[in-house]
């Protein structure tokens, strides 16, 4: 088969129509479509001979006479697990911590600014058995753990913010457990965290078992590279979610993921490019890859038989400017690393364009919101009276 939706098109299509697919697909940006970013040699090398997809782009702006350009390069990994999810807890987290560092130093060869690894990327997505254990001993501290100690090394080594998605264990209150995200600054200190604002309760997304709402509000942090957010999984479902983080001045918001095939692949390409267009700041979108065989069946609460597996991550990690333009996704079955640079000036280019801050009507919308959620709230709906009874 093939490896993602472009290559397909582009076996089937001429130059010539395959170039408009691709506008009507993925937009323009300054006229064209994002365009590739050269990478050394040495670097594809590598990433062949460690087989993981690799890509890479550049989105473009204007030129400004008063504010300088601001470029940054960013990375995205998307992953497979490495051993089986019957094989020792310690052995499979270190076959994914020396799997997913080929592809961090492949980033720090690239010169990657800011990284950011899938949605729990130390584990198995074990939160459709219902079971407790060993998943939960996945689970670690945001700010001490084994692979933040791991990743800061990394983040000095490289100069590199790197966005660590994981299992948190809080010491603190109890050893509760959160589905987090770790953010580390490029001089290797420990520089705060998000927890997951909205839990699943699909399909076989059972994570409400495992761990609840988070408790961190949409916090956007300042690193060197700029004004960075993480939108964890689900959260992409919600567009207040992806606003927040935008009204907090966020200019790129990562949505590290876990999701498969028969769920959501047909909503996955649109949803991170409709945040980036409505809230003005760039969206890397991050899946994992490849089918999770765990060694007990469970249901989908559907009436449908028991089955031992999610279903098919299909990474497709992609980008998407505020321009309405996005990157081709990577690789819906290898493992991979996507490296792009991102102008971020289009993004105040494209608030000054179209004015979604200035006519958003936050007041309305507050006024609204606070009497929706009041117990006496009635819709407010106009009924034809033709239409008979009340």
């Amino acid at each position: 088969g093939y490896e993602t939706l472009e290559d397909m098109l582009r076996t089937r299509l001429t130059p010539e129509e395959y170039a408009e697919a691709m506008r009507v697909m993925q937009g323009s940006n300054m006229g064209a479509a994002v365009q590739t970013l050269a990478v050394d040699p040495a670097i594809t090398a590598a990433a062949d001979a460690a087989n993981f997809d690799l890509k890479a782009y550049k989105f473009a702006a204007p030129k400004e006479q008063m504010r300088p350009e601001r470029i940054t390069r960013i990375g995205l990994v998307q992953n497979k697990i490495v051993l089986p999810t019957t094989a020792p807890v310690e052995d499979q987290r270190n076959a994914l911590w020396k799997r997913c560092v080929e592809m961090i130093d492949a980033a720090g060869a690239a010169k990657v600014q800011v990284l950011c690894l899938q949605e729990a990327w130390t584990m198995p997505f074990g939160f459709c058995t219902r079971e407790k254990y060993p998943w939960v001993e996945f689970a670690e501290s945001a700010e001490e753990g084994p692979t933040t100690k791991l990743l800061i090394a990394k983040a000095r080594q490289y100069n590199m913010v790197i966005i660590s998605p994981i299992l948190e264990r809080d010491d603190a209150h109890g050893g509760t457990i959160w589905n987090t995200a770790v953010v580390i600054s490029n001089n290797g200190r420990y520089l705060g965290k998000h927890r997951k604002n909205h839990i699943p309760r699909v399909g076989d997304f059972n994570e409400s078992t495992y761990y609840m709402e988070g408790n961190t509000g949409h916090p956007v942090f300042e690193t060197a590279y700029g004004k960075i957010a993480i939108n964890i999984c689900y959260g992409r479902h919600h567009p207040l979610n992806w606003q927040a983080f935008g009204l907090n001045g966020a200019e790129i918001v990562f949505n590290p993921s876990a999701t498969v095939g028969g769920l959501s692949e047909p909503m996955w390409s649109i949803e991170g490019r409709n945040a980036a267009i409505a809230n003005n700041y760039y969206v890397a979108s991050i899946n994992r890859v490849g089918t999770e065989v765990f060694p007990n069946a469970f249901t989908s609460g559907d009436g449908g038989e028991a089955h031992k597996d999610f279903g098919h991550f299909y990474g497709s990690s992609y980008v998407a400017g505020p321009d309405a333009s996005r990157t081709p996704g990577l690789s819906r079955s290898r493992d991979g690393l996507m490296v792009c640079d991102v102008n971020l000036g289009l993004c105040q280019q494209v608030k000054d364009k179209w004015g979604f801050q200035m006519t958003a009507r936050y007041n309305l919308y507050n006024k609204f919101f606070n009497d929706f959620t009041k117990m006496d709230y009635k819709p407010q709906v106009i009924r034809d009276p033709s239409l008979g009874g009340e």
